[in-house]
């Protein structure tokens, strides 16, 4: 099979060096790619804004399958032009890629669907924002409605910190994401992310993850696209899981089909375990970053054939077995992220990872002969154990081995799991 991956992530070189290990695979090509997916795919300069382009190059080099890997594409309707032009592919609709593209719309579903989730009110201006805010009091949650890169959102502890967010999406910090803002009741819990996959009926649960947003330790400053995860979150024992199935991911399957929005692709639901149980914080359309290079760590069975069933309406054919493994995922940024930080500075040394650990590249380039970080988010050093301080321990002797003057990461990925014994 030819499968060609759009993205140029940490996420796609994870999903790449996953389809690359599969018997069915006969070639794989990666838009644009990075150096890491290089090493597993044949790199192609297409630019996946152009949908034309893309769908030329399908036809030119007889492509079997794409599969999409970032939202931005997905949003923007890739998914639906391959489609009618006759290619199968992975990732949902335009439509139904507003659960991540509009979180009021997610908002809306579960308000329609009975789905768990925090109480909260739309907003297209500044002064009635936050006249609800202030009659709801703090802390209180302030979400820029579009796509923000994983910064659109902020969880406010105090009043002030709830007004300045909403100045901020409507004064254009997160473009043309913050011209509607969603404004929701905070959920005291332990959050985690749960990842399923569904072809417009059928449901097939992955697994689970927990991510740490922050960019400092002890979960202190600003919230960043993530800066590390692990696999599995202990907080999702069997009952939680089962309980996220039948009352957050299977109402939501049957709502976006009932809505003429029938979903196919992945469901990344970021919950809150409150005493209630499982509420929905927000969906994603996509495999988490760097949630997913912890979950393909994990994943024992061939990645392909499963993504395919999801494109094709057969996923009730599949299963995805995982090992009981831990994996975890430490992210290594340009310093000053996710504020301004300086761009092409050189890396010089990689250690190679080994069985039980991985570099996965997120934002690096070639530049001269030489990797240079292009990114805020640059390097995943990944590594398995028996426990997550095994695998802890594992990722961070990876991150002790690179040369990189200009990176920096957190020293506390994991804590929340290892302080539960």
């Amino acid at each position: 099979m030819k499968v060609l991956l759009i993205g140029s992530g940490g996420r796609e070189h994870a999903l790449a060096w996953k389809l690359a290990q599969s018997p069915l695979l006969t070639k794989l090509y990666a838009a644009p790619g990075n150096p890491g997916i290089g090493e597993e795919a044949e790199l192609v300069a297409l630019d996946a804004e152009d949908h034309s382009a893309v769908i030329a190059f399908c036809r030119d080099t007889a492509i079997d399958f794409v599969v999409v890997g970032p939202e931005a594409p997905l949003v923007a309707g890739l998914a639906d032009d391959l489609r009618d032009a006759g290619f199968a592919v992975f990732g949902p609709s335009r439509a139904a890629a507003q659960l991540e593209g509009s979180k009021g719309f997610t908002k809306d579903i579960c308000a329609r669907y009975n789905i768990p989730t925090g109480a909260y009110q739309r907003f297209t201006a500044a002064e009635p924002a936050k006249a609800y805010v202030r009659e709801q009091g703090a802390p209180i949650v302030v979400k820029a409605d579009g796509l923000a890169a994983g910064k659109g959102v902020t969880v406010a502890m105090t009043l002030d910190e709830a007004l300045a967010a909403i100045d901020d999406c409507f004064a254009g910090a997160f473009g043309s994401a913050g011209a509607e803002v969603v404004v929701e009741a905070y959920l005291d819990g332990e959050e985690a992310s749960f990842f399923c996959l569904s072809d417009g009926k059928t449901a097939l649960a992955l697994a689970t993850a927990q991510d740490h947003k922050r960019v400092g330790d002890g979960d202190t400053g600003p919230n960043t696209g993530g800066m590390g995860a692990y696999s599995p979150a202990p907080v999702m024992t069997d009952e939680m899981v089962a309980r996220t199935m039948t009352e957050i991911i299977e109402p939501t399957i049957r709502g976006m089909a009932d809505s003429g929005f029938p979903f196919t692709g992945v469901f990344f639901a970021g919950l809150m375990i409150t005493e209630k149980g499982p509420e929905l914080i927000e969906y994603n359309v996509r495999f988490g970053d760097p949630e997913c290079q912890v979950l393909m760590m994990r994943l024992k069975s061939d990645l392909l054939p499963i993504l395919y069933a999801a494109a094709t309406g057969t996923l009730d054919q599949v299963s995805a077995e995982w090992r009981d493994d831990v994996a975890l995922t430490v992210v290594m940024a340009s310093k000053g992220y996710p504020a301004a930080y300086d761009k092409g500075t050189p890396i010089r040394h990689l250690p190679a990872g080994g069985e039980t650990g991985k570099v996965f590249h997120a934002g690096t380039a070639m530049k001269d002969g030489q990797l240079v970080a292009t990114g805020g988010r640059v390097l995943n050093l990944t590594a398995t154990g028996r426990t997550v301080a095994e695998a802890q321990a594992r990722a961070y002797a990876l991150v002790d081995q690179v040369e990189w003057e200009n990176g920096f990461c957190r020293r506390d990925i994991g804590w929340q799991a290892i302080e539960r014994g």
